[in-house]
């Protein structure tokens, strides 16, 4: 008889857990060294030439779709108070220039944290009287991309905010956190096995330098959290709930890692 065939998830499963046995820890060491900053390499640098020339082009890149449609939404007068971005930001090429660049920021109102994704919702919530966008929906991955766009080309610059400080240790934490059935943490991949294989596809660094990404594998665009999302059901670990304090510390975390790495939103990715 011929073997059961087996689920292609299983043997991916498997092939991280074996090369995890590999960095795993004993008792006495420290957690996974974090990359150098001379090391550090964007997740585009993982792709083929044609990924990056797709990135490039602002004509095939398909991400500009949603960048379209985000500029449209600036320009639209909405909610009760019948307000659109631009009555307040004015031309977005000058008064979002180089704020994606420095997300997560510290919100007084909140005391915590907030990720632009949720700045955005403020504004419109506050000063428009308008409904939030919900996570992950076209509205509000086009505003985010729009946005970000206009940031391209700078480099990350998270704020020097002491307030953020045990916002971004408990990210630090996270980070370096075991999870799931496979017992894995992000830096077990993303600092000890980057720029190898996993299931066929490079392991990059974890550098969020293009967010929102258009991913060729979702065939569509997608936000950090839903990248993050992706990495813990693929270690069959329980995914925090949308917009948590959890995820936005470790994307906290992860601007730090990557600051002065450079803005590429909206990229591409395998």
């Amino acid at each position: 008889m011929e073997a059961a065939v087996r689920p292609a998830w299983i043997g991916l499963a498997l092939a991280v857990l074996v090369a995890a046995v590999a960095v795993q820890p004993s008792p006495a060491q420290e957690t996974v060294r974090p990359i150098a900053p001379q090391d550090r390499l964007s997740g585009s640098a993982f792709m083929s030439a044609e990924a990056r020339a797709l990135q490039a082009d602002d004509a095939s890149n398909p991400a500009m779709l949603w960048v379209k449609d985000g500029e449209d939404i600036w320009a639209r007068k909405t909610g009760v108070a019948e307000r659109s971005c631009a009555d307040c930001h004015g031309e977005a090429g000058a008064s979002m220039k180089g704020v994606a660049a420095r997300y997560p920021a510290f919100d007084p109102a909140s005391q915590k944290p907030v990720t632009l994704d949720q700045r955005i919702n403020i504004c419109r919530t506050i000063n428009q009287k308008a409904e939030p966008f919900a996570p992950e929906s076209q509205p509000a991955l086009a505003i985010a991309s729009y946005v970000g766009l206009q940031s391209r080309g700078m480099p990350i610059t998270p704020p020097d905010d002491k307030r953020l400080k045990p916002f971004l240790e408990a990210g630090r934490s996270l980070f370096g956190l075991r999870q799931g059935q496979l017992n894995l943490s992000c830096a077990n991949c993303h600092d000890a096995l980057w720029g190898g294989k996993l299931g066929g596809s490079p392991i990059p660094q974890a550098h969020p330098t293009g967010y929102p990404i258009y991913r060729l594998e979702w065939q569509g665009i997608g936000s950090l959290q839903r990248r993050l999302r992706n990495c813990m059901t693929g270690v069959r670990a329980e995914p925090f709930a949308p917009n948590s304090i959890e995820f936005t510390e470790i994307e906290l975390y992860l601007a730090e890692r990557a600051k002065g790495m450079t803005v590429e939103t909206p990229a591409i990715r395998p």
